[in-house]
């Protein structure tokens, strides 16, 4: 009995450990983002003020991707193989914050072009940040991991990039981006954004080191490459490459251009976007488990991808504002239900020493659908109007729809789903 009651003593003081570690974790979590962020609504409107062509600013906006195609695979496997996450962790850190001072050291455009460049190395080390957050939870609640992270994620966009009105300002008691460049400048969000990431990157200074499982052998490169070739990691990484399109075409692409077109002030376009990350942020938290017992993985992807479709091919024909909000209800808490769960598979049967490698794969494919995404529904927008481009991103969704149907399983069934709902209810 003693020896119980000592082992529950220590179970007990382990999980509240746990607790603070997570806690912790997500301090650092929304921190990199917010640095990462807080200059996102102005940073088109600083390139032109650099002087740029619109040829050179969207390079700059779409270098931000085409880094993170080409970092952060060889990131995760680098990662694994020296089994360490801490020094990604400040990699992150430490682009993030030397991406908002390049922002400021020169005013030709080929500085923002560098410091965006290195933003997307910065946005690259997610990988890491994505596996060791899992590596806090036990293994069955890794879809709920996945969940409060893309939450956290949400949140510190939502900071950087709704508050540059002034309204979001007063309801975020802060006053940043668009408000902070007109009352002292357009160097102001770098220098906040610079000096948040430092100020995260002494506080990651106190992460221990993941103890990951114990190998007989060291872990060699050809063991890591056969990771990418997992046929439901191939699967979902493709689901999320037409979510991320979606995503890139909607919200952070052409729906403000929408707004404008039926007559929507520049001020009101912070409504556009809280209508759309307020739902995204309860979804990624709650949603995406809730369906998940109810309608299973598969069910939920149709549902989220569905959805969205409908809500983004709705976009061109809303005549208000409040209309166009609406949508960006439905799209936002649709999406959101989405990105945790093809987040949470990706890593789902791969051992813990793989599971970098795994969400390097996941995450550099991925980006090809935040670069590929506009770009073309920018050719389709230029050729058809803005509604060209909103019915691409309602085809790439009716198209995860039924791959979402075709591709995934839910092993075991409902008597899996009923189980699980049991485990739940009596923790």
């Amino acid at each position: 009995m003693p020896k119980q009651k000592e082992n529950g003593a220590q179970s007990v003081e382990g999980s509240k450990t746990r607790e603070s570690s997570r806690f912790f974790f997500l301090v650092i979590v929304f921190m990199f983002w917010f640095s990462s962020y807080i200059y996102v609504p102005v940073l088109s409107p600083y390139v032109e003020h650099l002087g740029a062509s619109y040829v050179m600013v969207g390079s700059v906006l779409g270098i931000y991707g085409l880094m993170q195609i080409l970092f952060r695979l060889p990131i995760g496997i680098g990662s694994d193989y020296l089994n360490r996450r801490r020094p990604f962790i400040y990699l992150g850190l430490i682009a993030s914050g030397a991406s908002c001072l390049l922002f400021m050291a020169g005013a030709h455009p080929g500085w923002a072009l560098a410091a965006r460049a290195v933003s997307g190395i910065a946005a690259s080390a997610w990988v890491v940040y994505s596996v060791m957050f899992a590596g806090y939870f036990p293994k069955e609640e890794a879809g709920k991991a996945m969940g409060m992270l893309q939450f956290t994620t949400v949140i510190a966009q939502l900071m950087g990039m709704l508050q540059f009105t002034t309204v979001i300002a007063q309801l975020m008691s802060m006053m940043i981006s668009g408000y902070m460049v007109e009352h002292w400048g357009w160097n102001a969000p770098f220098v906040i954004g610079g000096l948040v990431a430092i100020a995260a990157l002494v506080l990651a200074l106190r992460l221990p080191e993941q103890q990951q499982e114990r190998r007989e052998n060291a872990i060699q490169l050809k063991d890591l490459a056969a990771v990418i070739k997992e046929p439901l990691l191939v699967k979902v990484s493709l689901l999320s490459v037409l979510a991320h399109c979606v995503l890139f075409i909607t919200m952070f692409g052409y729906t403000p251009n929408q707004a404008l077109d039926i007559g929507a002030s520049k001020e009101s376009l912070g409504w556009l976007t809280l209508a759309f990350m307020l739902p995204h942020a309860v979804a990624t938290l709650y949603g995406s488990r809730l369906f998940g017992r109810l309608l299973g993985d598969r069910g939920t992807l149709l549902l989220g991808f569905a959805g969205s479709a409908l809500f983004t091919l709705l976009i061109p024909s809303m005549p208000t504002l409040a209309a166009l909000c609406a949508t960006q209800i439905g799209n936002g808490f649709m999406q959101g239900l989405i990105f945790p769960l093809l987040l949470g598979k990706s890593v789902s049967g791969v051992a813990p020493f793989k599971r970098a490698t795994a969400m390097g794969f996941y995450q550099a494919v991925y980006a090809i659908g935040m670069s590929g995404g506009p770009f073309v529904a920018g050719w389709m927008s230029s050729a058809y109007g803005l509604s060209g481009g909103f019915w691409l991103g309602g085809i790439a969704a009716a198209l995860a729809a039924v791959l979402s149907w075709v591709w995934i399983t839910d092993a075991g069934g409902s008597r899996e789903r009923t189980g699980k709902q049991g485990r739940i209810r009596g923790r």
